[in-house]
């Protein structure tokens, strides 16, 4: 896969993780574990690069006597999330066409 478009896919999936409610690190890995692997290396590069693009902001809270960070999704980081739907009905549109002739063998 395109290494772009494969940082765009993970860049989605991490602000899906917590469209719903603030999380942290371990837990996004886990709510993504049934759909994708995602490496801790990998997620806090990904968290990085959405937090510096104005698509999350980060708090720390003390938790069991340790600092844990929340990272909570902005307004741009929602708009991220719709604008991919809107780009991914053109996505499934460009497979569907290079893979028609596949249904017509």
């Amino acid at each position: 896969m395109d290494a772009q478009m494969k940082r765009g896919l993970l860049d989605v999936c991490v602000l899906a993780a917590i469209k719903r409610k603030d999380s942290y690190g371990y837990q996004i890995t886990k709510d993504m574990k049934p759909y994708l692997t995602l490496p801790e290396s990998t997620l806090y590069t990904v968290l990085k690069r959405l937090e510096a693009g104005g698509m999350l902001t980060v708090r720390t809270t003390e938790h069991g006597g340790r600092l844990r960070k929340y990272y909570h999704i902005t307004q741009a980081g929602r708009r991220r999330i719709e604008d991919f739907k809107a780009e991914w009905a053109e996505i499934a549109a460009i497979y569907r066409f290079v893979t028609r002739e596949d249904e017509e063998a």
